[in-house]
């Protein structure tokens, strides 16, 4: 098995409603180097809910990491324990999200003010799994913007056992400011992660916010360990083949209509399984951005993947309107 939290110094943030199988398979065929996180799965669901369907993912997303949300010790643990049992690569712990929701499920950014229950949730975990438990967290929290309530937070955190951390170089306001707003509203302050990581030089500090081309990353990897890129890898999936071309392995960069006629035999055995089609397009809509045609893919794609009995018949009409697959 891959030691995930040492190799992936790029990496795809989880993203509900996003970042699910589908995408994360369909990401993998542009970047066979990047590190893929799931969207948020929590505890709770996976303890009363179907763990099977919620945990699943095709052995080609190595390496592959769950993102658990939850605050309960015990449910923590058995979620890690159902995780590491699934093969996943690394286990991370939400302490980022600042939605209303996660707030009252008492997880989320809001545990930055608990950190005792995230070590406690840290020290169970690694009781039940082989592989890393990690952290996703803020640089702080409403008026809590400071370097000591960070440095507070990971020290306890790191005397728990925790080794790799994930930050998102923005305070969460917790209070007034909708979970879109905190992705750009209070501003970004890479500073203060670089700071982190030059005094715990043997953690493993990845930095996300904001990252949005490969320039960038390639200078945030100068001051950090890893970097974690969001929406930007979602809108345009093709800057995917450009890291892994420039920063990761250098593989050459596949042609996009390549990387459509490599997911059609997935796509087939997913209707077949039934799935429906728009379920798996839906993040194929911006391959094409910023190429001829882009427009016409997109809404070939969105005008008829939904409709009953849509197959891969339909990704190539899309197709015969870019100039690229002429």
């Amino acid at each position: 098995m891959i030691d995930y939290s040492t190799a992936c110094k790029v990496s795809i943030a989880p993203m509900m409603d996003w970042t699910d199988r589908h995408c994360r398979y369909f990401m993998r065929l542009l970047s066979p180097s990047v590190g893929l996180y799931t969207e948020m799965l929590t505890a709770a669901a996976i303890y009363h809910g179907d763990k099977d369907s919620l945990l699943r993912f095709d052995p080609s997303e190595h390496p592959i990491a769950v993102q658990l949300g939850g605050s309960d010790p015990e449910l923590m643990a058995y979620a890690a324990r159902e995780s590491n049992t699934r093969g996943y690569d690394e286990i991370n712990i939400n302490v980022g999200c600042p939605s209303d929701r996660v707030q009252s499920g008492q997880f989320g950014a809001c545990l930055m003010a608990h950190p005792e229950i995230v070590a406690s949730c840290i020290k169970e975990m690694q009781d039940q799994c082989n592989v890393p438990v990690t952290v996703k967290t803020r640089i702080g929290i409403d008026e809590n913007d400071t370097d000591d309530f960070l440095s507070r937070f990971v020290d306890i955190l790191v005397a728990a056992g925790c080794r790799k951390f994930i930050v998102h170089a923005r305070i969460a306001i917790l209070d007034g400011l909708s979970p879109k707003d905190n992705r750009t509203i209070p501003p970004l302050n890479y500073e203060r992660v670089f700071r982190l990581k030059r005094r715990n030089p043997d953690l493993d500090i990845h930095i996300n916010g904001g990252v949005s081309h490969t320039e960038q990353i390639s200078e945030l990897l100068e001051c950090v360990d890893g970097v974690m890129i969001g929406r930007q890898a979602y809108h345009e999936p093709y800057l995917l083949a450009e890291l892994e071309n420039r920063l990761l392995s250098g593989a050459e960069m596949p042609h996009r209509v390549d990387i459509v006629e490599r997911m059609l035999p997935y796509i087939e055995q997913q209707l077949i399984d039934g799935e429906r089609l728009n379920r798996i397009s839906r993040h194929m809509l911006g391959l094409f951005a910023g190429q001829p045609g882009a427009r016409a893919w997109r809404r070939c794609l969105s005008e008829n993947a939904h409709k009953h009995g849509a197959g891969p018949e339909v990704l190539q009409r899309a197709l015969d309107a870019v100039p690229e697959a002429a």
